[in-house]
């Protein structure tokens, strides 16, 4: 059972994605709330394996509801997942430095937005289309980072590519197949990357490979 705490200012919203998500057998929405200080404590009661945040709420926001959750050992299983507007992917970037597992946009189709909380509760990073293209010319206005790149010295080479793979959105299984290897071994190269990078999960690989140089953005 996937279970999932909402966290969003707006009831209407908030309700709508509470009754997609109850007419699943596999999700269990075991508390919602409506403001980030609100969210976190039940965040941190519940220990979800999904937490839906919006990105603009009142006294905590979703990027400091996002560092915090990050930043909280007792929270390491627990996905963050932004809600956003169209016009807000401007916080993309920011939101996916603080930990977060991904994005959806708050007119996502139902089928699609089930979807996602599945992939997000299996620990995949999960970028919604609209808002990738964003990210990537955001990155290329970034200067590399130094530490960064530092960090990718500890990478194995095959591992090196394997992350490189992730950023490009591949699964565990093409990873496998561009590297031709078997999906166990390429999944132990993605979880050893991880390990070494102290990443909470594939998302924090992307934004890795981008700041330290391992992909370079087309225009950069």
């Amino acid at each position: 059972m996937i279970r999932v705490v909402l966290v969003d200012d707006q009831p209407l919203l908030r309700s709508g994605f509470r009754a997609l998500l109850d007419l699943e057998d596999d999700i269990e929405v075991v508390a919602e709330a409506g403001d980030g200080v609100e969210g976190l404590a039940l965040v941190r009661e519940h220990l979800p394996d999904i937490a839906l945040i919006d990105i603009q709420m009142p006294v905590v926001d979703g990027i400091e509801a996002t560092r915090r959750i990050a930043a909280d050992p007792a929270l390491a299983g627990v996905h963050v997942v932004i809600l956003t507007n169209y016009g807000l992917d401007e916080y993309v970037f920011d939101a996916l430095r603080a930990g977060a597992a991904g994005f959806l946009v708050k007119d996502i189709v139902p089928e699609d937005f089930l979807h996602a909380v599945r992939v997000a509760a299996r620990g995949d990073a999960l970028l919604a289309p609209s808002v990738t293209r964003r990210l990537i010319d955001r990155f290329v206005t970034q200067p590399l980072h130094t530490g960064a790149e530092v960090e990718l010295e500890e990478l194995t080479n095959r591992e090196r590519e394997a992350v490189a793979l992730v950023a490009q959105g591949l699964s565990n299984d093409q990873v496998a197949g561009r590297m031709m290897i078997s999906p166990m071994t390429a999944k132990t190269h993605v979880n050893r990357a991880m390990a070494k990078l102290h990443a909470r999960d594939r998302a924090q690989l992307v934004v890795f490979a981008y700041e330290s140089g391992l992909v370079t953005p087309r225009g950069r």
